[in-house]
């Protein structure tokens, strides 16, 4: 038994270790562009709280609220309540990263406003993602532990609505940036070169980890359905 969890932890490694350090390396993107560009002003020395009343307002959605939230990089738009929140240091600061990170989640909200498919699909598959990804894996391991091929087989099916979850959630981010920076452009808020490097390096960053995110999805259902494929030929 010692030999057959360990046996099954290496594979593991193989298939997920590379995934884990690509989200590692982005997590380490995110801080070093965060840190590095919180502390240059933006040319118009607009704050993140100035910069999302004038987007929002310039894209026809004055009736989205603005709240704070509590922590740091915790930015969001919730389309439930059409509510953008911003964190303390984002708000407050004018800073480039500020732009960047306020513009970014205006796009949510232009998408939001503008129904825009991707975000819709992502949104409709929440409770299945809820489900799926709490029930797959102890279903698969379950199967696993005692040789029940169907049992496993329902875990990883119900573990691969993570992984197109994943999928769904990377063009919305993207989406999402694109149309941030092309409102910051358009609107005049970002002119000079330097600030338009520095929003693209913020959102590039921030991309990354969605990136990271599909790749450790996929590369754990790889892994499920390896040892799934393995399990059905010794049956």
């Amino acid at each position: 038994m010692p030999f057959f969890f360990g046996y099954y932890n290496i594979l593991y490694f193989v298939f997920g270790l590379p995934a884990l350090l690509l989200a590692l390396y982005a997590q380490f993107k995110v801080r070093s562009a965060y840190s590095k560009y919180t502390r240059v002003a933006n040319d118009r020395r607009l704050t993140g709280l100035d910069a999302a009343r004038y987007l929002l307002s310039a894209n026809g959605l004055g009736h989205v609220n603005v709240e704070g939230t509590a922590g740091e990089l915790t930015d969001h738009y919730d389309p439930r309540s059409k509510t953008l929140r911003l964190s303390r240091g984002v708000a407050t600061s004018p800073s480039v990263a500020s732009l960047g990170i306020v513009a970014h989640e205006v796009g949510h909200a232009v998408q939001d406003a503008t129904s825009y498919l991707p975000l819709r699909l992502r949104a409709g598959m929440v409770p299945v993602l809820t489900l799926g990804s709490y029930l797959g894996p102890i279903l698969f391991m379950i199967g696993l532990l005692f040789r029940s091929f169907d049992l496993a087989l329902v875990g990883v099916v119900f573990f691969a609505a993570a992984a197109v979850f994943a999928i769904v959630t990377l063009p919305v981010e993207l989406n999402a940036s694109r149309r941030g920076l092309q409102m910051l452009q358009a609107n005049g808020l970002v002119v000079s070169a330097a600030d338009t490097q520095g929003v693209k390096s913020v959102l590039s960053a921030a991309a990354l980890t969605y990136v990271a995110a599909v790749a450790q999805a996929l590369s754990t259902l790889l892994y499920y359905v390896f040892l799934l494929s393995g399990m059905r030929r010794r049956d």
